[in-house]
């Protein structure tokens, strides 16, 4: 779909105003300057009324059809002309979301909202005081957010602050996230640092040799600067692609490097594949007091997984289920993944039904995503998916199956090209929800990434301003790499944790 738009002479409303179209139509360009060969041209209007803009906007198509839309937005005090411009992007989205939706017929409940983190929104509004039910109305009127969605947002946004009660005051302790970046095979929605593990043994070795030394300087400064650790969550990749041997290992590095280990609130490590799971492999976390981890399945039909390349059977997930339950591991996530290649209602509802067979703590739904550097976006062709009406019924057949079993939501997250433009939820039994999860979500402190394509956020203990620091996705530059890395997390550590922001 080509859009041009004539009225807005600014090159920054090009991308959000795509984000927008992207919603309705799968491929979308738009003209900032105007095209002659748009399919549709929507013309805009902006007036300046002092304390506050309005902004209309008139869509034609080839056709001859017309829309129009107006709307006025107060101005909030700004100090920037950055703090400005964002509240002219916001109207100017508001209006431009309306005419499409009028248009296509097409609803988007999440209103203009394109980005990830759409629960930041209401945990703001609850720092700053606001009512419940005033900050509903301004979700809705300010982005178009629909009652179910805010809704969903105040359900998450009440069970993390149960879950987590000093949620707004974390700052000054950390998060730490260990990246492991080998898989049996490489999944065909997959884009993380994931190598299939057979055949590389050396590099394996050599990357555990840097992760060690990763994880002793980040634990010395940390135990230097009397700083706690939240969380600890193991992920990658698939952690147990590893050896038990490795495993153990790297365990012992975790409780000599880090401090106070034994008081750290929760220790997580992704299991995802059942193919990789083993014994010998449950028997060392158990030694360490590890017992939160995640089994996933994504699909309870074989012909899904040998499409998506992943090879382990529908039993085997099964049997490593009953295996770990078995061992002592009474903190179980599993994920399902909405709108898999071929799949539909029948396909989804088979799924939930296999997963209250096995009731495990936490469930995390996601909605398929084409990301960019997949197979599966690379050879969209190949792989058939349901279409936006269907996925919205398998998410309703979800969110009713797990209110109906005593699970919650608790985290939410959204992605870009995400089918029907819905959202990834974490739902779970009372009281087993996964802390990192909802850190990392809701951007409440830093987390330290160690390992291979690790990603560290750092959030400054006192203005809130975060910075993204990444290491090195593939291992052979992180081999190289290691300590030039770690040394610059250091560097940025000490200027977050300085006098003006280290604990008290």
């Amino acid at each position: 779909m080509r859009i041009s738009i004539v009225g807005l002479e600014d090159d920054r409303f090009t991308r959000p105003l795509e984000l927008i179209a992207n919603l309705f139509f799968e491929e979308s360009k738009v003209f900032i300057e105007g095209s002659k060969e748009a399919d549709v041209q929507i013309n805009f209007t902006l007036k300046d009324l002092e304390s506050a803009v309005r902004v209309s906007a008139e869509l034609k198509d080839t056709n001859g059809n017309i829309q129009f839309s107006e709307y006025q937005k107060e101005l909030k005090p700004y100090h920037s002309e950055k703090e400005y411009f964002k509240q002219i992007k916001n109207a100017v989205s508001h209006v431009y979301l309306t005419v499409l939706q009028d248009w296509t017929g097409m609803i988007q409940k999440w209103g203009i909202l394109t980005g990830v983190r759409p629960t930041k929104l209401l945990h703001k509004k609850i720092q700053e005081g606001v009512p419940p039910e005033i900050a509903h109305r301004e979700l809705k009127e300010e982005y178009l957010i629909s009652d179910e969605k805010i809704e969903l947002m105040q359900q998450i946004v009440d069970r993390q602050l149960a879950v987590i009660p000093d949620l707004y005051s974390l700052q000054k302790e950390v998060s730490i996230y260990i990246g492991i970046p080998f898989c049996p095979t490489k999944c065909a929605y997959c884009t993380f640092p994931a190598y299939a593990i057979n055949g590389r043994q050396g590099s394996v070795d050599s990357f555990l040799g840097g992760l060690h030394y990763e994880m002793r300087q980040i634990g010395e400064w940390l135990k230097k600067k009397g700083i706690k650790i939240t969380t600890v969550y193991y992920g990658g990749g698939t952690p147990t692609s590893i050896t038990a041997e490795e495993m153990d290992m790297l365990y012992e590095e975790m409780y000599t490097s880090f401090p106070d280990v034994k008081n750290i609130r929760e220790i997580t490590v992704e299991a995802g594949r059942p193919d990789t799971i083993t014994r010998e492999k449950l028997e060392v976390l158990k030694k360490w007091n590890i017992d939160r981890i995640s089994i996933n399945p994504q699909s309870y039909t074989q012909e899904t997984l040998k499409a998506i390349g992943r090879h382990h059977t529908v039993t085997e997930t099964i049997e490593k289920y009953q295996l770990a339950r078995s061992m002592g591991m009474n903190n179980i996530n599993m994920d399902l993944i909405i709108g898999l290649p071929g799949e539909g209602t029948q396909e989804f509802a088979h799924s939930l039904a296999e997963t209250e067979k096995l009731m495990p703590e936490s469930l995390t739904v996601h909605t398929l995503s084409f990301k960019r550097a997949s197979e599966m976006t690379k050879n969209k062709e190949k792989y058939k998916v349901a279409d936006r009406t269907e996925v919205e019924h398998m998410m309703e057949l979800a969110q009713n199956w797990t209110a109906a079993r005593g699970y919650v939501p608790y985290y939410l997250y959204r992605q870009k090209n995400i089918l029907g433009n819905l959202e990834n939820v974490g739902y779970a039994l009372p009281n087993q929800e996964s802390l990192y999860n909802i850190i990392i979500m809701e951007e409440t402190q830093t987390i330290i990434g160690l390992g291979c394509g690790a990603s560290s956020k750092f959030i400054d203990p006192v203005t809130g301003k975060i910075t993204h620091f990444a290491n090195p996705k593939d291992p052979k530059s992180y081999n190289e790499n290691f300590k030039a890395y770690t040394d610059k997390k250091i560097n940025i550590l000490e200027e977050l944790f300085s006098e003006k922001g280290s604990p008290a």
